[in-house]
This record gives C-alpha cells, structure tokens and sequence, in this order.
C-alpha cells in the first residue's frame, strides 16, 4: 500500500494532534477511570473535609472522613478507614459540626500519624487531636477551630469562631506535637495593613481573621475576613465572610490583599494560588493570570494536582442539582470531565455539602462527595495504573 505526498501532509496534523493527547498530562485520566464510593457504608453519610486537605492518608494507607447516621450531618463520628481490608474504625464519637460543607474539618497530621478536627462539646468550640498509634485523643485548644494545615507537618493554623470569636481574632499555629500555641498575626495589624480594603468590605465593624489555608511549604497562609452578624452559627446569619489575604510567616509581612474570596487553593509551589474563574493569583504580589482554552466552570472549588501539572474541580453540569467533576491542564488547553452524578440529595442541612474534588499524595486519585441518594458519600475516581 502507498500513500500519496498529499495524503501524507493531510494526516499530520491528525497526527500531530493525537502525539500531544497522547504527551499531555491528562492522557492517563482519559482510560479506564474508575468511580466509586471510597466506603462500605450504605446506610450512612460519610463525607470528606474540604478541597483544601486529602482524606487519604500521606502513605495512601488510609482515609480520614465523617460519619453520620443523622439526616442533616450535624452529629457523627470522625473515622479512619484501612483502604486494603476496608474496614474503618472511630477515632471519635458524638462529634458536633456547622454543617457537612466542612464537616469537623477532619485532617491528617504529622505524616499520618495524627488527625485533628474541632468538635463543639459542652457549648464550647474545641480543637481536638487523635494519635493513631495508640487512639489517644488531646483536647489542645479551646474557643477555637481549624484552619487547614500539611498532612507532612505538625502544625496547623487555628482561629476564632466567625460568628464568636472572642478574644481569638488574629491567627495562631498550633504545634499537635508539643501542643505549643503560637500566635501569628493580629486583627489589628490586618486592620492597619489593609485600612481601605476593610473599609470597603467590612465599614466600621469589627473583623476577625477566618478560613487559614497554610501553604505547602508553611512558609505562608491565606485567610478570609469575618464579622459576626449575631445570628445562629447554622444560618447565613451567623457571619459576614469575604476578602482574600495572604501573609508570609517566615518574613513577618503582609503580601497581598484581595476583595474576593472566591474559593482559593495553593499550588504546590507555595507561591501560586488557584482560585475561581480559572485564575493563578502570584501570593508574591497579588497579580493575577487566567488559565486559558478552559470553560469558566461554574460553582467551582478547584485544586492542583501535586506534580502542579494538573487542576481539578467541581461545577455545575446543567443546574445547581447536577454535577462533574473536571480535570483540567494548568497549562491551559485541554480538560476531561471524570464523573457527572446527581447532587441534589444527600444531607438535608441548612447548608449542601459539596463535592470538593481534591488529588491523592500520588495524583493517581481523586476524591469528592457525591449526594446522590439520601447519603452524602465520599466516592474516589482512579486511573489505571
């Protein structure tokens, strides 16, 4: 069989076309993807924290998430599941949340070796860790919550209750080691760093530091502002929450500060930000850069992959009830839709939990809540190998 010159030329584009799909960083998110419930629970919820943290485990032994039996997810346990026998084991019991957007804001610390989460006991918000070697738990700190920290790292930052916060209005850095409170910045120094910006968001009223995200490298955190509107902490009434800030620990200085919050997430660079709208936010100045050749997905809550080649994130597909999760190239250009499923049941609290997708330690996994029945259930897509 020949081909002609002209064939030739004609085919290489289709070619060239099909050597860069086969080159690209999604190639092995475009075959045999699989989608399941990450647990053997059926007659439960079982949800996972935030797209901010991994419930699988450093070493990918293990998943942390909440259980529920409740219908609206507000009373349950934190529990840990061994992915190869499937069994799961409670870490903690008659747990109290907000709500299963964030659930107990259950993470893993200290390589795996801890979890910590906050627990309201006694009419007192707690911060609460679980060594996983012996099942001992610590109640380390008290009137505060959980910030988001590094499954490698024994710290995680700690903050005031938005809707109360007390005496708890900056940040602190809770050692889950040492047990060690350090505090980090103030809401006065955010006030005087950022005057105008909080004129223009907040007026008059008092701000509290909310939502801090540690960066991969520790070296840096973002957060939000809040201030308390004197409603039930399970309404839109309890806070006002908005603006995004970024300060640099290790320098003691304020980087940047931005009107919107939107739903932020950090590269694995430590630097970058990925935030809504397909945007990188450069923590070093604020400057922002889109994400080109990709939709503006809709109700998004993206993060990147840990090799920083790839972003994932959820969106609306078709309404508010239905969903899908995404995979997009962070270099812009090309994106592959994982799983659409129905999201309009689950928990029936005031506020939806959402599926938040977020990549395993070895990028092979994508984990993400899915409220397709009366349960919300953690699920996990993966490739082949």
């Amino acid at each position: 069989m020949t081909f002609s010159r002209r064939a030739i030329l004609c085919a290489l584009p289709s070619l060239a076309h099909a050597a860069a799909r086969l080159d690209s960083p999604l190639a092995a998110w475009r075959q045999r993807v699989t989608a399941r419930p990450a647990t053997s629970h059926r007659d439960r919820h079982s949800v996972h924290s935030y797209f901010n943290t991994c419930p699988e485990s450093p070493d990918g032994k293990a998943l942390v998430y909440f259980a529920s039996t409740d219908p609206e997810c507000h009373h349950g346990e934190v529990r840990v599941l061994d992915r190869a026998s499937g069994e799961s084991r409670v870490l903690a019991s008659s747990v109290t949340v907000e709500d299963p957007h964030r659930t107990a804001c259950q993470q893993w610390l200290s390589g795996g070796r801890r979890v910590v989460f906050h627990d309201l006991r006694d009419g007192q918000w707690v911060v609460v860790c679980v060594d996983l070697p012996t099942g001992s738990e610590r109640v380390l700190a008290r009137g505060r919550m959980t910030g988001w920290g590094q499954p490698g790292s024994d710290v995680v930052p700690l903050y005031g209750p938005h809707f109360d916060p007390g005496p708890h209005t900056g940040i602190e850095l809770l050692n889950v080691a040492t047990g060690e409170i350090r505090a980090v910045l103030t809401a006065q120094a955010l006030r005087e760093a950022y005057p105008e910006v909080l004129r223009q968001i907040y007026g008059d009223k008092p701000v509290s530091a909310y939502f801090p995200t540690l960066s991969p490298d520790r070296r840096r955190v973002f957060f939000k502002g809040a201030t308390p509107l004197g409603g039930d902490f399970r309404s839109k009434q309890a806070s006002f929450r908005e603006g995004l800030f970024c300060y640099d620990l290790a320098r003691k200085r304020f980087l940047f500060a931005r009107m919107k919050w939107g739903h932020p997430a950090w590269h694995p660079d430590s630097r970058q930000i990925i935030n809504v709208m397909n945007i990188l936010i450069d923590s070093d100045t604020g400057a922002e850069r889109p994400i080109s050749g990709v939709p503006r997905f809709p109700g998004t809550h993206p993060s990147i992959s840990p090799d920083g080649r790839l972003f994932t994130t959820d969106s609306y597909d078709g309404g508010k009830q239905h969903y899908s999760v995404v995979i997009g190239d962070l270099a812009g250009g090309d994106y592959e839709t994982i799983h659409r499923f129905d999201n309009s049941q689950g928990a029936t609290s005031w506020r939806p939990s959402h599926p938040h997708p977020i990549f395993s330690a070895d990028g092979r996994r994508l984990y993400f809540n899915v409220s397709a029945s009366r349960w919300t259930e953690l699920y996990v897509a993966e490739r082949a190998a």
